[in-house]
């Protein structure tokens, strides 16, 4: 496919900022015991169980997910997430965790499913299943607002790049001769170690990126060239849970019946675009 553009990406995401300043709750509900619960119930059923689904996610990848000045947690994911349980008829239960402990606590049974952002990739669908994608993105590059020497992905050579460790950002940035990678915890910290000026570059998440700069949260800081990669956000799950097609079937309802096309409104600025059932990789 072909890949999106900066001034596009841009265009939407400021649309998104100048229009959406949104808090979001969510449903709590006591632990499951006895082991991983299973998501039953759902549109047009009466008296069927209904399970809580344990979820991770990492409260610092605005706006996909974050925490209010309460403490709650908001963004589109976790919007997406309950609009997709009450759709499957299962209760969701965050549990906030790092970006890369999320996978381990799937693989563990610690929780059930995962929505945080995840770039559906080769090399995770060896350990964790994913639902069809629900989000479109891609890799940006930023760099320093005075920085007149890098202007696309081969300029990175030799260069000091900050990424989010375990992310798609580190696995391109690992792909540059000679570059000087700096890993952090979040992609805020990636981003504000380029505005202090002690690394050259970020690889990050375009729509968080482009965030950060137009909301102010980051200074000093502009996003170059076209996307180096185009991707697709899943919700992660354990390998061979049958949460999966509770999932699948709360994400189809939601994108029939308009209620993704609103969630992505309300957060970006525009219309969704159309999404493949399964992603490419």
């Amino acid at each position: 496919m072909a890949k999106l553009t900066r001034s596009r990406f841009l265009r939407q995401m400021l649309l998104g900022v100048l229009s959406c300043v949104c808090v979001v709750t969510f449903a709590a509900c006591g632990a499951n015991q006895g082991g991983s619960p299973t998501a039953t119930g759902g549109e047009g059923t009466t008296g069927a169980e209904t399970t809580t689904l344990r979820v991770a996610t990492e409260p610092a990848f605005p706006p996909f997910e974050s925490q209010g000045s309460g403490g709650e947690l908001e963004g589109f994911d976790i919007d997406l997430m309950n609009a997709i349980g009450e759709a499957a008829g299962f209760t969701v239960q965050f549990q906030s965790l790092p970006f890369d402990g999320i996978i381990p606590a799937l693989q563990s049974g610690t929780v059930d499913a995962a929505i945080s952002a995840m770039t559906i990739t080769a090399e995770r669908a060896q350990t964790v299943d994913f639902s069809r994608p629900y989000f479109k993105a891609g890799l940006a590059i930023a760099v320093q607002e005075s920085d007149t020497e890098v202007t696309s992905f081969d300029d990175l050579q030799n260069k000091r790049i900050a990424v989010q460790i375990g992310t798609t950002g580190a696995a391109e940035a690992a792909k540059i001769e000679g570059a000087q990678i700096r890993t952090f915890d979040s992609a805020p910290l990636a981003l504000q170690e380029l505005a202090n000026g002690n690394v050259d570059a970020v690889i990050n998440d375009a729509p968080v990126t482009l965030y950060a700069v137009q909301s102010g949260n980051i200074g000093g800081v502009k996003v170059i060239g076209q996307l180096i990669t185009e991707e697709f956000y899943g919700i992660a799950i354990p390998k061979g849970s049958p949460n999966v097609e509770a999932i699948n079937q709360g994400l189809a309802t939601i994108l029939e019946d308009g209620t993704y096309n609103e969630l992505h409104q309300k957060w970006f600025g525009e219309d969704a675009p159309d999404l493949p059932e399964t992603a490419p990789i």
